[in-house]
């Protein structure tokens, strides 16, 4: 929604606040979803979440990356107050990026590790 609003380029008196109310709000949402992930003792059967929280936390960084562009409707340049907002929230992204990448690795290094098979295993044992 905050990307459509950026292409319609509307008046920032109306809409600015919002947006960064509510790129606020997914900051806060993806903050709690990657610590209950990476609190998570079962993450083998957590991947998907992982995944889907890894990409969504991927966009929400283009998203901020889009919001600062001086082509925005809200560009620093015009609005400098928004600045240090979306620096924080920029700071915040990636340390989640990173907490999930660090959570996430394991299963990603479980999955490709090869598997001892039935045969291997009972040549390994001594039986025929």
């Amino acid at each position: 929604m905050i990307r459509d609003i950026l292409r319609l380029k509307p008046p920032p008196e109306i809409f600015l606040e919002k947006c960064l109310d509510d790129l606020e709000f997914i900051d806060n949402t993806l903050t709690f979803l990657t610590g209950a992930l990476s609190g998570n003792s079962e993450k083998n059967h957590e991947a998907d979440q992982y995944s889907y929280t890894s990409d969504t936390e991927w966009q929400f960084s283009q998203l901020l990356t889009e919001f600062s562009l001086d082509s925005s409707p809200f560009s620093p340049r015009d609005y400098p107050e928004t600045r240090a907002k979306i620096a924080a929230l920029r700071v915040n992204s990636e340390a989640r990026r990173k907490t999930l990448e660090e959570a996430y690795m394991p299963v990603e290094l479980v999955k490709t590790e090869p598997v001892v098979t039935t045969l291997e295993l009972s040549g390994l044992l001594g039986g025929n």
